[in-house]
């Protein structure tokens, strides 16, 4: 669990400055209320560039502890050491086709057959053969194996191509005893647990994926049926249990969903073990929105409080005085979408061990608008010739980003970018290029 006196370790000196600059929740300096007034302690939003944010996200969060995991449960999670082979692969030549091994020049004799499973398979003559198996080992002197399609048989005389060392897999082809087949830091997918097996271990040293609980907190939201006139059907919920496994982290519960009470957001912020908490709906600064006050009651340090993107812009990030990590996402869908991708992923991302990655350039044949002050985030539609905007991205919507390949980051300036970042919608994907 990260300390809160390890906070800024490793954070890049210009990220740092920002971090450095911020109090505990609530704390601001002193403002002009009018002229000759000053007012101490008014709530200050020093709101961040989306770079920033999210680096900073990932600066504040701290990997999990080393652990041992069989291979069944190993699956998503990261290499902590690096993965050595203990054994030689394979341990004896092998016969890579079905056919017969062979011993010199042809034609041969053909005398038996070796089994898969046959432990000593004996040894050949000059001018013998023997039937043999995919994966079998080889009779000790064997020099080819001829394949199945490629032999004559008449009786036991056998007539076929060969050449010196075709179609056997020597001993140690792929690995020898002590060799780093891959280093720590590597996602483990099914090819590597694959890989672990066939060098022979039960087991490997991993780094623990972090825990994710989610709150959704709304007296309008409804969980069942069509919005209505006073009531708006929870978009949030249905996301987020996808996106915190897709990012490599453990869901400890199912989304739990809160009205609009100070007291209930404290008593869950208080009772979740989870290393990182998401609380949906609360991040703004209208009356329903509790989540700055419950922090502050908590002693929470506020890392990060809005940052300039759109959407997205109400988001925050901030650490219990247990280290503790909770984000705050915006109410509207694709703002918490946004939110998630920002800072959710980039804390995730850290705490599994793993750098925050860099995002490929593309080009936006049509351009897209910039906004003056703020990174827009837009749904985009990847093609031979570059990003296409598919439209329908606004805060509240959800249709764009469904029906794109990624978000096209567009950096602040004055008139359109005819180039753009893209950032995976999928948490779980590489990033295009990496």
């Amino acid at each position: 669990m990260t300390q809160p006196d390890a906070t800024k370790a490793g954070i890049p000196s210009g990220v740092r400055d920002r971090f450095d600059k911020r109090g505990r929740v609530g704390e601001g300096g002193p403002v002009e209320d009018g002229p000759g007034r000053r007012t101490e302690r008014r709530p200050r939003r020093d709101v961040v560039p989306w770079d920033v944010a999210r680096a900073l996200a990932h600066a504040v969060a701290r990997p999990g502890a080393v652990v041992r995991r069989a291979l069944d449960e190993a699956d998503g999670c990261v290499l902590a050491t690096p993965l050595v082979s203990p054994v030689a692969v394979p341990p004896v030549d092998r016969a890579a086709m079905d056919g017969y091994a062979v011993r010199g020049s042809g034609p041969w004799c053909v005398a038996g057959q070796v089994k898969a499973g046959t432990a000593d398979p004996g040894e050949l003559a000059d001018g013998q053969a023997t039937g043999i198996v995919t994966g079998a080992a080889v009779p000790a002197g064997a020099t080819s194996v001829v394949r199945s399609e490629d032999a004559v048989v008449t009786g036991d005389r056998l007539d076929g191509p060969s050449e010196n060392g075709r179609h056997i897999r020597r001993a140690g082809e792929e690995c020898r005893p002590g060799d780093q087949l891959l280093p720590a830091g590597v996602v483990i997918d099914p090819a590597v647990l694959g890989l672990a097996a066939t060098v022979g271990l039960n087991r490997l040293t991993v780094i623990s994926p972090p825990t994710v609980a989610a709150l959704v907190t709304g007296d309008e939201l409804v969980r069942q049926g069509q919005s209505t006139p006073g009531r708006v059907r929870d978009a949030i919920g249905p996301m987020l249990p996808g996106l915190i496994t897709r990012s490599g982290a453990k869901p400890i519960a199912a989304v739990r969903h809160l009205p609009d009470s100070l007291d209930q957001l404290l008593s869950a912020l208080r009772e979740t073990e989870a290393d990182l908490v998401l609380v949906s709906g609360s991040s703004a600064s209208g009356p329903a929105d509790h989540l700055r006050p419950a922090l502050k009651t908590l002693g929470a340090d506020l890392i990060v409080d809005g940052v300039a993107c759109r959407p997205g812009h109400p988001q925050a990030l901030a650490q219990l005085p247990d280290g503790r990590l909770v984000v705050g996402l915006p109410g509207n869908p694709f703002a918490a979408l946004v939110a998630f991708l920002t800072l959710g992923v980039a804390a995730i991302t850290r705490m599994r061990g793993l750098p925050l990655p860099e995002l490929t350039n593309i080009a936006v044949p049509g351009g897209i608008p910039c906004h003056p002050t703020s990174t827009r985030l837009v749904p985009v539609r990847l093609t031979a010739q570059g990003a296409v905007p598919v439209g329908h991205g606004g805060a509240a919507m959800l249709r764009g980003p469904a029906t794109a390949d990624a978000l096209a980051v567009v950096a602040p300036g004055p008139a359109e970018a005819i180039a753009a970042r893209l950032l995976p919608l999928d948490p779980g994907s590489r990033p295009w290029g990496g």
